[in-house]
């Protein structure tokens, strides 16, 4: 059995814990994708988890913006914990050393941590190599998929059959038109690189729905161009799920454990 949770998700820092529990007699197995969290706020949030951060098996990195990598280099050395990441992302970090415990990340080649297995897959991001995933047990599946500007064919042929997608909503596409923002921060939010609105966002979930999806979260909303019922009220209208079903990670407190 799978189950993931949020730790925070949005502008101000992005992790998730997912979890293969394994049978009767086996231990678990713990990842964390991404690390945007300075190591006190990620300690705290793994003990409102009921874990620590020794716990941690694993850590992937989506791609090196500082809301995604954050601590990540300090929770390896410190804790000893193997990191996933691409070629590009590590370069795009400055290429520090990480004793070791770095592994290279590639588009389309499966990682297996035991009992867990991740598959990565590019994203069009503005970023320097971003990856997103697919985490799988071997009968339960998680589609992550936050930080791009639209849904390539590669892309959805990487979700589908999820029995868990956690999903970027990332704004309203009138809330970003009537925002303070910049003319050009609208144009990169918005743009082919950027970041999913709630529209582009409900039209991948409807195009990946099936009758065994059964968690639908909504993640990396702006604070300042969404609302959760928005984003809610999108996928809703695209799946069928009922809204209330929909769960929004918030950017502090994450989401509950969601068991797949």
């Amino acid at each position: 059995m799978l189950r993931f949770k949020s730790l925070g998700s949005g502008s101000s820092g992005n992790a998730t814990l997912v979890e293969a529990m394994g049978t009767t007699g086996v231990l678990p197995v713990r990842l964390l994708i991404d690390c945007g969290l300075g190591l006190k706020h990620l300690s705290s949030r793994l003990g409102e988890a009921g874990l620590q951060a020794e716990d941690i098996h694993a850590v992937f990195i989506t791609h090196e913006h500082g809301d995604h990598i954050g601590c990540a280099r300090s929770l390896s050395l410190r804790y000893r914990i193997p990191v996933w990441m691409s070629h590009g992302t590590h370069a795009a970090i400055g290429a520090p050393d990480f004793e070791g415990l770095l592994h290279t990340a590639r588009d389309g080649e499966a990682i297996d941590l035991g009992g867990l297995q991740l598959t990565p897959f590019t994203v069009p991001h503005d970023a320097r190599e971003p990856l997103q995933l697919s985490c799988t047990d071997g009968s339960a599946k998680l589609g992550v998929l936050t930080d791009l500007g639209h849904a390539t064919a590669h892309v959805m042929a990487h979700l589908q059959a999820c029995d868990a997608l956690l999903l970027e909503c990332n704004h309203d596409t009138d809330m970003l038109a009537r925002s303070a923002y910049p003319a050009f921060l609208k144009r990169r939010v918005g743009g082919q690189q950027g970041h999913l609105s709630n529209t582009a966002a409900a039209d991948i979930a409807r195009t990946v729905m099936h009758k065994r999806l059964k968690h639908l979260v909504a993640a990396h909303l702006s604070a300042q161009n969404n609302r959760p019922e928005l984003a809610q009220e999108a996928l809703s209208k695209a799946t069928g799920f009922d809204r209330n079903d929909i769960v929004v990670a918030d950017a502090l407190a994450g989401t509950p454990w969601l068991y797949v």
